[in-house]
């Protein structure tokens, strides 16, 4: 991640978490185990613990925690609040570390709902990836498919069009489409991926 990759590691220490089904127990959890710390099993043991390590982190070792948690939208309201209450340690005295949720827009639209206003009230910053227009739907495929190490042209400027209506500019969608029909070349020896080939795709594997 480039985000990761851009933080030093002499003043950071990052935490990454990606689990869809993340209960507040396996929160805890996960990231006690990436501090190589042997979690409790009570969700209160295990939360002090963090607690503690954290504090090591920033008082002994004089390092930012950032915790990093992907896929954001699919968490439940549960875990949702038992990030606030780890965000609120010390009756807001002190940050105790940066937290970033990444997800879906769906994470916003939920965030919004008057239940999560104390946790939407916590959200400093607030960055949403803008959907993209074709030209930059094609170089975001050709970037892409550069990063892997293809030295040709594998889509077409036609199956590039059909991704585009499909995704609408979304790179997740162009990311989903994308892969399938790689795959879906894949197993028939094709070098080229065409309009024609993106729209059975589009209509036998996605929904």
């Amino acid at each position: 991640m480039q985000l990761t990759e851009s933080l030093s590691q002499d003043h950071y220490t990052v935490l990454y978490l990606s689990d869809s089904k993340l209960t507040p127990r396996w929160f805890y959890k996960g990231l006690l185990d990436q501090l190589g710390i042997e979690s409790k099993f009570y969700r209160g043991d295990a939360k002090r613990q963090l607690h503690k390590e954290i504090e090591i982190i920033r008082g002994v070792h004089q390092k930012q925690v950032v915790t990093i948690i992907d896929e954001a939208h699919l968490l439940a309201k549960e875990t949702l609040e038992e990030i606030r209450f780890l965000l609120n340690y010390k009756m807001d005295s002190m940050s105790p570390m940066a937290l970033i949720l990444v997800g879906q827009n769906e994470l916003w639209d939920k965030l919004r709902l008057h239940q999560y206003a104390a946790i939407r009230q916590r959200i400093d910053i607030k960055c949403e990836l803008p959907q993209f227009d074709r030209a930059q739907t094609g170089e975001y495929m050709k970037r892409h498919l550069d990063y892997s190490g293809c030295t040709h042209e594998i889509f077409t400027e036609k199956a590039m069009d059909e991704i585009y209506q499909y995704s609408a500019g979304s790179a997740r969608a162009i990311n989903k489409v994308g892969t399938h029909a790689l795959m879906y070349a894949a197993q028939r020896a094709k070098k080229i991926i065409d309009d024609h080939m993106i729209k059975l795709v589009i209509d036998g594997e996605l929904p």
